[in-house]
């Protein structure tokens, strides 16, 4: 299930146009080196900044300034209630790729969307957050990040992986074991919405160069990627 989730999202026919004068924008290196196709068009002497314009299958999704891309693959990783000082063009660049599939992710730009997930989990406060980092010994950076998700909330939270280290116990958490031939080669972090309709998830595959992979705000989509989870 899983990767066909990836391969749905790799027949998803987004459109990415730079909008800019003079020199490339950072959001260019950007987009090349996680496997993304765009345009570049030129902008007049006068009017806007630089900027990004987005379409999917054929309808427009949304525009975000050039600057506000510099580092978006690269945001600060951080516990969550703690992302006063990320960029805004973070979150919205969540939204405005959704179900766009991503090459050559770095571990960096998975930490930084998990954490996204796990800041709207914590916003709301409520519901079921399901992760794995493929192995247990992997979630063993985050474990202060969910000691603090179980603390300060209602979350129903459950940590998925080969059983490779002995995760220390966590009021709240509970730890799934799991074979390489499930979902051992998967990151997966996926929170059902609680009772605030804000369902979200990432899927990432480990190959060789990096992690293809792709986040999306769609509840039933999200729905399936907890099931396959839970389920392995």
């Amino acid at each position: 299930m899983l990767d066909s989730l990836l391969a749905s999202a790799g027949n998803r026919d987004h459109a990415v146009t730079v909008y800019r004068r003079g020199a490339p924008v950072q959001a260019e290196s950007l987009f090349a080196a996680h496997g993304i196709e765009f345009e570049v068009r030129t902008l007049g002497p006068t009017g806007p900044d630089p900027f990004v314009l987005i379409e999917a299958d054929g309808e427009f999704v949304g525009v975000i300034a050039a600057a506000d891309l510099a580092h978006i693959f690269d945001a600060p990783v951080v516990r969550p209630g703690e992302r006063d000082e990320v960029p805004a063009g973070y979150r919205a660049i969540f939204e405005l790729f959704d179900n766009t599939l991503f090459a050559s992710m770095r571990r960096r730009t998975l930490l930084a969307v998990s954490r996204e997930i796990e800041e709207r989990a914590y916003r709301i406060g409520s519901g079921t957050l399901r992760a794995s980092f493929q192995r247990f010994s992997a979630f063993r950076p985050q474990v202060d990040v969910y000691r603090h998700l179980a603390a300060e909330t209602d979350l129903d939270i459950h940590v998925h992986g080969a059983d490779d280290w002995d995760p220390p116990a966590i009021p709240g958490v509970t730890y799934h074991p799991v074979g390489d031939g499930e979902i051992g080669g998967f990151w997966v972090v996926a929170f059902d919405g609680g009772d605030g309709g804000h369902a979200c998830g990432l899927v990432a595959r480990e190959e060789s160069d990096g992690y293809k992979g792709v986040w999306t705000d769609d509840a039933g989509l999200v729905e399936e990627v907890l099931t396959a989870v839970a389920a392995a």
